[in-house]
């Protein structure tokens, strides 16, 4: 039995790209979650042969949900234009895109039918406005020097936070300098409307290991136990999330008459251990994944 894409309890099984790889079927342990994570960069054509991207690795991603399927989380992964490869294994669905549009689509299909979206994926913020040579052709150097007008992209994360349905959790990420890290992470919290952002200091950009803060919408903000490797990092972000997405699927608990339950915001859910002030972790990486 195929369900309805916009249910709330599957993943639409019948919108999929022609070079998904259709033999992974995200499996799920009993009670829990289904998330959709997003990873890589997107390249934005300028013509038929070059484009605007990014330096995106899609490593952590990729890592997430890895570790997704490890803790028995029904997992589909959106994967742009990387050389990492995907997790090879059953419990991951992996989609393939390249610009924004094409993910744009995807979260279409698969966003409103997850309960947590964690979107790791590093959007292109502008692209080349269309143009001849876009239709096939490529700019040559023997035309001499072209100007490039770019338009801003589609905000992806604040368009599926709009449309958002009760009980689902939304995790950004930021990539900042360290003394505006986490001003930028709340200014995205607040612009997006999401719950949750993982604040990562520019300097750590196409490193293999990561040192965040997860910053909610309620003023909480949890540290990293120190710098941790990603696939060590994965598992932990991923306990601290399926913490809050409890917290909010109780708050959002079904009536008894099976009437929609009421629209709860993350920020207006209290964390005792961590609300008012940021969380440190003394533990080593290990300890810290191991007492997830």
């Amino acid at each position: 039995m195929i369900c309805p894409p916009h249910h709330r309890r599957c993943f639409p099984p019948t919108i999929v790209p022609a070079d998904a790889d259709e033999d992974r079927k995200p499996v799920r342990a009993a009670g829990r979650p289904r998330v959709l994570i997003t990873a890589g960069p997107t390249h934005e054509p300028i013509d038929a042969v070059r484009f605007i991207g990014n330096r995106s690795s899609g490593r952590m991603g990729v890592a997430l949900a890895r570790a997704a399927a490890l803790m028995g989380w029904e997992t589909v992964l959106l994967l742009g234009p990387v050389s990492v490869a995907p997790p090879d294994r059953e419990g991951v669905a992996v989609h393939r895109f390249t610009t924004c549009e094409d993910l744009r689509a995807l979260l279409g299909a698969y966003a409103p039918s997850a309960d947590i979206l964690i979107m790791a994926a590093a959007v292109a913020d502008f692209r080349p406005r269309p143009n001849l040579a876009m239709s096939g052709g490529k700019f040559r150097r023997s035309s001499g020097p072209i100007a490039l007008e770019l338009e801003p992209t589609p905000d992806l994360l604040a368009e599926a936070s709009r449309s958002r349905r009760p009980g689902q959790l939304f995790v950004g990420f930021a990539l900042e300098p360290r003394a505006d890290l986490l001003a930028a992470a709340q200014a995205k919290l607040t612009r997006k409307r999401i719950d949750l952002v993982v604040a990562n200091p520019l300097e750590t950009m196409d490193s293999p290991s990561v040192e965040a803060t997860i910053v909610a919408a309620d003023g909480s903000r949890v540290e990293s136990p120190g710098v941790m490797p990603k696939p060590l990092f994965a598992p932990w972000l991923l306990g601290h999330i399926e913490a809050r997405y409890r917290a909010l699927e109780g708050a959002n608990t079904d009536d008894a008459d099976g009437t929609d339950p009421e629209v709860v915001s993350a920020s207006t859910l209290h964390y005792p251990r961590e609300t008012g002030s940021t969380r440190r972790f003394e533990r080593s990486p290990a300890q810290a994944v191991g007492a997830l």
